[in-house]
């Protein structure tokens, strides 16, 4: 069992670079689905805690129903945000990446290299060609 779980979605290009970073690092991580298996709200309120931000701070404001629900309005309390978080699991930003060294919303990707246990064992460039990992396993950004 992996010490190392992701909230992923994998039609997410960050959310897939993460993931191979991860691996680039040789560990296997969890892999939670989270639009499939949504996190009960003691996880989600422990995730946001963890992270040190706001239920506003891990919302997705470019999907629907973000709009629909008028999230942008500033009363709307971080009860409520979570709320409908787990409700439309699509509002929340992905990934999330919890190891040992701490729990981090990585956008961009190459934050996870910040929490990893591991270094990277290779090269490592995103899926657009952005070299993030040299031949020596050394980050370049």
């Amino acid at each position: 069992m992996s010490n190392i779980t992701i909230y992923h979605n994998p039609n997410c290009g960050t959310s897939r670079n993460t993931l191979e970073m991860i691996r680039n690092s040789g560990i296997e991580p969890e892999i939670i689905l989270y639009l499939d298996a949504p996190p009960s709200k003691p996880i989600l309120d422990k995730l946001i805690t963890d992270m040190g931000i706001s239920a506003r701070a891990l919302l997705r404001k470019n999907v629907e129903p973000y709009n629909k629900l008028e999230l942008d309005h500033i009363n709307t309390t971080d009860e409520q945000l979570i709320d409908y978080m787990l409700k439309y699991p699509i509002l929340i930003n992905r990934p999330i990446v919890v190891t040992p060294l701490g729990t981090r919303l990585c956008r961009p990707s190459e934050v996870v290299l910040d929490i990893l246990p591991k270094a990277q064992k290779g090269v490592f460039s995103k899926e657009d060609g952005q070299n993030v990992v040299d031949e020596k396993g050394n980050r370049l950004i």
